[in-house]
């Protein structure tokens, strides 16, 4: 294929020697002089291992050419690639000047008599909806008409520098966001040597992806030095606390506790946090993000109230799907689900609530303690199955994923807790 790429920095300019190395002509457009003639001339103006060899070998073969003025080019290519920077506003945003600016350039150069569309793939990293609320409409309004000479593509990058060759060929995985959610035929032809697990997905989720996987590496990283701060504190090696925790691929690390739903809770998470945050401040090792995990715990159990009752009228009698802590336990032990009824007694409504392993008069010791000093009419409240599945309710709270096992009447209003999609 003829491919164009608009931004020679480490994406950009990674994408383009390994593109050539696959036999694909490709044209780099960038504003930088200096760096069109070191392409040119065959060197690599930025520091990455085997780069320089692959342009040196690209420009030999005529497959590799840098320029400033795409025009010439762009409606012989079939495909174009915006590799631009997308750097910190002073609010903490994205700039998308960038962006906007290359979304014009191209949409002028496009020749609305091209026999086939041109498909022009993002890999910046930007915010979730740029491709609809700001780029689609650049090229809808300069193209008219014609915009579906144009196919829009959202596909994030996730190279890392020094070893940028290897990660552009073996990807963790490749993410696709398209208008409709499906494939693009000429990236797939693109990918097609490259070995990693595909998602075809819209834009905005397409978007969001790079956002969660780099916050979530600086989150792991924090944590993994904040447990370091603590370790040194109490004179712990923390070299084998590391290897012990990493060692667990069953929960640790692992799609374990990562999956967006409900809150956590139970006897020991809770607990244990509190412990470690009363001993990390004993030993002055200031664990921030520890810190902050029961309040944003907090926070997520009044989303769910919000968007388990959001249109629901006052006074409404409400079913919910499971009390306990988990699902074949009767642990009630700051349960999240306690902490839900409890908001949605105070917000006025009729409640009452169904799980088959809470029999009241088998609840023992600080288990009877937390369920009755928080929902002392808790036995009032408790329900047979029957009685669930009468259709009386207004609304089924489910906190268990039991809603399809029971019967409900069609078009009773279920909300699961535990899906948040």
């Amino acid at each position: 294929m003829k491919i164009a790429i608009f931004g020679l920095g480490y994406v950009g300019l990674t994408a383009a020697a390994c593109l050539t190395r696959e036999g694909h002509e490709v044209f780099g457009i960038d504003v930088s002089d200096e760096k069109i003639a070191a392409v040119n001339a065959g060197k690599s103006p930025i520091a990455e291992p085997g780069i320089g060899e692959l342009i040196e070998a690209a420009v030999a073969k005529g497959l590799l050419h840098a320029t400033k003025n795409a025009a010439p080019h762009i409606n012989a290519c079939e495909m174009a690639f915006v590799c631009v920077g997308t750097p910190s506003a002073p609010d903490g945003s994205h700039n998308m000047t960038y962006i906007a600016e290359v979304s014009r350039q191209i949409a002028a150069m496009i020749d609305t008599a091209r026999p086939e569309s041109l498909t022009v793939v993002y890999r910046s990293t930007m915010r979730p909806g740029t491709t609809e609320d700001l780029i689609q409409p650049i090229f809808e309004q300069q193209l008219g008409a014609a915009s579906n000479k144009v196919e829009l593509v959202y596909c994030p990058e996730f190279m890392r520098e020094s070893v940028a060759i290897d990660d552009y060929f073996h990807p963790p995985k490749i993410v696709i966001g398209t208008s409709d959610g499906g494939p693009c035929r000429r990236l797939d032809a693109l990918n097609a040597q490259i070995v990693a697990p595909r998602f075809y997905t819209h834009y905005r989720e397409a978007e969001l992806t790079k956002f969660v996987d780099n916050t979530f590496h600086a989150v792991k990283t924090a944590f993994a030095n904040e447990i370091g701060r603590v370790c040194v504190q109490l004179g712990i090696n923390a070299k084998t606390v590391h290897q012990i925790f990493v060692a667990d691929t069953i929960l640790n690390i692992s799609p374990a506790y990562l999956r967006p739903g409900g809150a956590f809770g139970g006897s020991c998470l809770p607990k244990d946090v509190r412990a470690l945050q009363y001993i990390a401040s004993d030993a002055g090792a200031d664990t921030h993000l520890v810190d902050s995990l029961l309040r944003s715990n907090e926070a997520h159990k009044h989303f769910l109230f919000e968007n388990c009752v959001k249109g629901l009228s006052a006074h409404s009698k409400v079913l919910m799907l499971g009390i306990a802590f988990k699902s074949n336990s009767d642990d009630l032990r700051e349960s999240p689900n306690i902490d839900l009824a409890r908001k949605l007694l105070q917000a006025g409504y009729e409640l009452s609530i169904y799980d088959p392993q809470i029999i009241p008069s088998k609840l023992l010791g600080q288990n009877l303690g937390y369920a009755f000093s928080n929902l002392p009419k808790l036995t009032r409240m408790l329900v047979s199955k029957s009685v669930a599945e009468s259709g009386q309710f207004d609304l089924v709270v489910d906190t268990r994923g039991w809603a399809k096992t029971l019967s409900f009447k069609p078009g009773q209003q279920i909300v699961d807790v535990n899906t948040l999609s």
